[in-house]
Formats: structure tokens, C-alpha cells, sequence
């Protein structure tokens, strides 16, 4: 066994060089930092999220994948503009880019769309990666860009043509019915790479409603965003839903989907509902990976090499 950090130390000094710039910057535009809770009653019910199960006093808990929820609840309790710079778990795949415990930065905005917050992702990129200002397409954009095809009316067929053309076609069952299955193959195997090589990092806005998870819909767009660098996914903002039958709503559909594949259970978080039942202002919200951030900045190839221990050594 290696007792050794991952990280050299010089890379944790730089890291948390790196943390005091992000903080400086939020709170010089009007955020301030908040602390919640990393074990919660409720996990989420994201049919592609798994949470970490913790067991405290004979209850079940979950390890949080994301503040989202408990900040949103600040938000409606009268908090205005909030960061939070914390850990966050998740049961999923290991790899350069991926460990269970990872570092999150999260902020909301009252009052802001989510390309307001996209400005604002640019300007603390900018600031960390010294990189050149975000290339922002639409998701239909980089669909018809890349691919040659509208996401948004292209049948199977065509998403099955131009896998076929790449080599990918065996991937999906043949019988896949789900375009979003067909969607986030293209995405992550074509699209994305296809922008890897590019200086400035890019934005993708305007996602397929079926892809709405937490944002609102609007002239049957999700307002929400997704941002990369040297392919490798960095933040995931959204202009935040804030109708709670609508949430509601979505939360059972995604537990449907979970049943039907034969996912762990998930349940509502009832307080995130009373939450929004109470009103949250309208805002937008936005989740950045620190670990891949700083990564990047520091030209690494993999996470492992800013984080003190990774999994294998905690």
C-alpha cells in the first residue's frame, strides 16, 4: 500500500491558490459562502446518479451528490446570491476524470437567465484557465455543426446513420427506442471530442426537453447549459425550475424510469418541495468540478493528481 498523497505538494499549494481566487471571485460579485449538509434523508432520483448510502444512529442516509437541494432551501429561506465550495459522492465509474469524492463548486444567482450565469462561468474560466472567451453554440447547433443532423427532429434512423458512419453502431441495442440514449452517445463520442483540440472552452445551451433534469422549458428548449475544455466536461447550469408540481412531477418520472431498469429505490425530497412550495426567487444555478477544473489549469491529465488521496489511497 502507497501512504503517499496523489498529489505532489506543490500541486495542493497551487490548488489552494486556486481556491482563494474562486472564492475572491464570488463573493466580489455579491455571493456568500454557505456549508450544508454532505449526509442527508433524501438523495436524488436522477436515474444516471447513484448515491453513496451512509448508515448513522440505525437510519439510512445519503452521501449528497450535489448541494443543489439543500441551497435551493437557503434560497427560499431568504439567503440572495450563495457559493458553496464542498465535497460531493457519487457510486459511479472510476477513471482520469472520475473519483467518488470529489470537489464541487456551486452558485446560484437570484435574478439571473442562464446565459446571464454563462457570462459569469466565462469570466471565472478566463480567470483560472487564462483560456480565451467560451465558444457557446446551441445543442441544435453543434447537432447540425457536427453531426448534420437536427436533434430535435431527426428520427432513429438518422441517429443510427451517422453512428453507423463512426463506427458506433454496435454500441446501442438495436432495439433502443430512447432517443436520449442515441443523443448522449453522439454528445460524448463525437460532439464533444470534436471540440477537444479548441483553445477556448466550450458552452452548449438550449438542451431537448426530455434533458430538462432541474431547468425550466421554454419555446420547447431547456434553459440550461453544459460547458467543456479539452473535452473533458467542467459545469452544468440551469435556469432554475421553481414550480413545484412540476418538480414533483419530474421526480416520479424519474422513479418510474428507475423501476422499469431495476434501479436502487429513490424517493422525493419533500423538504426541496416545501421549499419551493414557499417560493424560491427566480434564478440560476450552476455545479463546476474543482477537481477537473484545477486539473486543467495545472495541465494534469487526470484528477488523481490534485486531490491529496484519491480512492485508491484514502
Amino acid at each position: 500500500m502507497n501512504w503517499q498523497p496523489s498529489a505532489t505538494i506543490n500541486a495542493l499549494r497551487k490548488r489552494a491558490e486556486m481556491l482563494c481566487i474562486i472564492r475572491n471571485f464570488l463573493t466580489s460579485r455579491g455571493c456568500f459562502e454557505v456549508e450544508t449538509p454532505l449526509m442527508a434523508q433524501f438523495g436524488v432520483t436522477d436515474v444516471y446518479l447513484t448515491p453513496i448510502k451512509a448508515l448513522c444512529n440505525g437510519a439510512q442516509y445519503c452521501l449528497q451528490t450535489s448541494p443543489e437541494y439543500h441551497m435551493k432551501r437557503l434560497l427560499a429561506a431568504g439567503s440572495g446570491p450563495i457559493f458553496q465550495i464542498g465535497k460531493a459522492f457519487r457510486d459511479d465509474e472510476l477513471g482520469r476524470w472520475h473519483n467518488p469524492e470529489f470537489t464541487m463548486l456551486e452558485w446560484y444567482q437570484p435574478g439571473y437567465s442562464h446565459h446571464d450565469l454563462l457570462e459569469e462561468v466565462d469570466a471565472l474560466l478566463q480567470l483560472i484557465l487564462g483560456c480565451p472567451a467560451l465558444i457557446k453554440k446551441t445543442y441544435k447547433q453543434a447537432f447540425q455543426e457536427v453531426c448534420g443532423l437536427n436533434p430535435f427532429t431527426a428520427s432513429i434512423f438518422d441517429f443510427k446513420t451517422v453512428l453507423l458512419q463512426v463506427g458506433l453502431d454496435n454500441v446501442l441495442d438495436k432495439d433502443e427506442l430512447d432517443r436520449d440514449q442515441y443523443l448522449f452517445l453522439l454528445m460524448s463520442h463525437i460532439i464533444e471530442p470534436h471540440f477537444a483540440d479548441a483553445l477556448a472552452p466550450l458552452a452548449i445551451y438550449n438542451f431537448p426537453p426530455s434533458q430538462a433534469a432541474l431547468a425550466q422549458i421554454k419555446a420547447g428548449e431547456a434553459e440550461r447549459f453544459e460547458v467543456y475544455f479539452k473535452g473533458v466536461e467542467l459545469a452544468n447550469g440551469f435556469h432554475e425550475l421553481t414550480e413545484p408540481q412540476i418538480q414533483y412531477e419530474r421526480f416520479q418520472q424519474d422513479i418510474a424510469v428507475r423501476v422499469e431498469k431495476g434501479l436502487p429505490e429513490a424517493y422525493p425530497d419533500t423538504y426541496l418541495i416545501e421549499a419551493l412550495h414557499a417560493g424560491i426567487p427566480a434564478c440560476s444555478g450552476v455545479a463546476l468540478g474543482v477537481d477537473r477544473l484545477i486539473a486543467l489549469a495545472l495541465g494534469y491529465s487526470s484528477i488523481q493528481q490534485v486531490q491529496a488521496f484519491d480512492v485508491s489511497r484514502a
